[in-house]
């Protein structure tokens, strides 16, 4: 006779294998779903990358190649001499790098403040907060230029990194995340240990919020390093070119150069590949917070 414990314990194990061949299916299909994603979402840079490596007459062959050639550092080569590619790559890393810089710091304290504390208006403003995000950025091109131009930051860099120092994105998106991950009671202690308000905000709060931090930075620096239309605007002179300017200017009225383009696009790409890739970690536990219960 097998005893009643085996009987269970054989029993769990038909109900596991059952379960798994009824999923198995469900599960392929996923799979097969997000590879093709991936492969989709993935081909636009390799096809980048292989037009940086071939010429422009062989772009307009057909059928089109689709394996690296051997051109790419000729491509390079003609960006280096042709274009002041290292100039307008410096004034686009100043821009991107201090934007964001002002970004988490003072859309986290605005964050952090409309969180946790208690102060005079504090609804109403917050209403208007999320009203300006409604708000066309097109809508704002010609107040911000005359504010510029009596300013005198015409043909600036600070034009491009001071009017974008907070955002209303940010600030709502850090007094979301600070909400549901910064508690009561972390603030009680720090209190009692003698914290004053921004030490509040630079001690006990930011150190929790480096995931929101990191996906607020990512989001910031890809936007102000691919932002061309307001640089449009208010910058002329081309030592002040961002990176997305020197490529627009690079099409020239009667011909243009595609293999030049692709390569000084490419190497305007792997920088936003390297801070993604730095900085995914902390992006993806941004968005998985609260998926887990403690």
């Amino acid at each position: 006779m097998v005893p009643s414990s085996s009987k269970v314990s054989f029993g769990r194990v038909i109900t596991a294998v059952a379960v798994k061949k009824t999923r198995a299916p469900g599960t392929l299909w996923l799979h097969v779903v997000m590879i093709t994603g991936a492969i989709l979402s993935l081909f636009p840079f390799y096809w980048l990358l292989v037009m940086s490596t071939a010429t422009t007459a062989d772009m307009f062959r057909f059928p089109p190649r689709l394996l690296p050639g051997d051109q790419l550092l000729v491509n390079i080569g003609k960006v280096l001499d042709h274009v002041g590619f290292f100039r307008s790559f410096g004034n686009n890393l100043l821009v991107a790098g201090t934007h964001t810089a002002l970004v988490l710091f003072f859309c986290s304290l605005a964050g952090f403040a409309f969180a946790k504390f208690q102060f005079p208006a504090k609804a109403p403003l917050f209403f208007f907060l999320l009203a300006t995000m409604m708000v066309p950025q097109q809508l704002g091109l010609i107040p911000q230029f005359i504010i510029m131009q009596k300013l005198g930051w015409i043909n600036d860099l600070k034009a491009l990194i001071v009017p974008g120092a907070a955002s209303a994105f940010g600030i709502f998106w850090m007094r979301q995340y600070t909400t549901s991950v910064v508690h009561d009671e972390l603030i009680n202690a720090g209190r009692i240990d003698g914290c004053n308000s921004f030490d509040l905000y630079w001690r006990v709060a930011l150190p929790v919020l480096r995931p929101a931090l990191a996906t607020l930075g990512i989001i910031t620096f890809l936007g102000s390093w691919n932002d061309y239309l307001w640089p449009l605007v208010v910058i002329s002179v081309q030592e002040k070119f961002t990176i997305q300017m020197l490529i627009a200017s690079m099409n020239g009225v009667y011909s243009t150069d595609y293999s030049m383009v692709m390569a000084a696009t490419l190497m305007a790409t792997v920088p936003l590949i390297i801070v993604f890739s730095l900085f995914s970690r902390q992006f993806i536990a941004g968005l998985m917070q609260g998926s887990v219960k403690d």
